[in-house]
């Protein structure tokens, strides 16, 4: 799934070379069993972050954005909704942490929801804040997934 507006759009696509290795990660074998934390796929250019949690309703989450990497969302187990929102619409929530490649942002005037099952991945780039961990109509659930985050800039 690829949702960008044009203006965006060149900022929206992860080069194939290092998809590819992203795909090659998600398509192993082990991955129902692989333990939680970080693992690196090509050092600080591609690694995944790999966590269990519960999910939660999506009032209670704000947005998060990065600028130097997009995240690729893939549920190992579970349902996860995720919204995105352009980033430039939302209202900073404190300082963007440059170190960490993170911050948090509020009051999106239009964002966009995917409903994501075992299998399921999006991507969202550094131009869409997204809030990732949202619990489906059924309520707050158990969800793994895994966030590998590519480096684009």
């Amino acid at each position: 799934m690829l949702f960008s507006s044009l203006s965006d759009y060149s900022q929206s696509v992860i080069p194939a070379d290092r998809m590819a290795k992203v795909l090659e990660f998600l398509g192993r074998d082990d991955l129902a069993d692989i333990e939680c934390g970080r693992h690196d796929i090509d050092g600080d250019a591609i690694y995944a972050n790999v966590m269990e949690f519960e999910t939660v309703p999506a009032a209670e989450k704000p947005f998060e954005a990065h600028r130097r990497y997009a995240d690729v969302h893939f549920v190992i187990s579970g349902v996860e909704r995720l919204a995105t929102a352009p980033v430039r619409e939302l209202e900073p929530l404190g300082e963007f942490n440059r170190k960490d490649d993170f911050g948090l942002y509020v009051n999106a005037p239009r964002e966009a929801w995917v409903e994501l099952h075992e299998g399921d991945l999006v991507v969202t780039p550094p131009c869409d804040a997204h809030k990732p961990g949202c619990c489906a109509e059924a309520g707050p659930a158990k969800l793994k997934k895994v966030c590998v985050k590519v480096l684009v800039d």
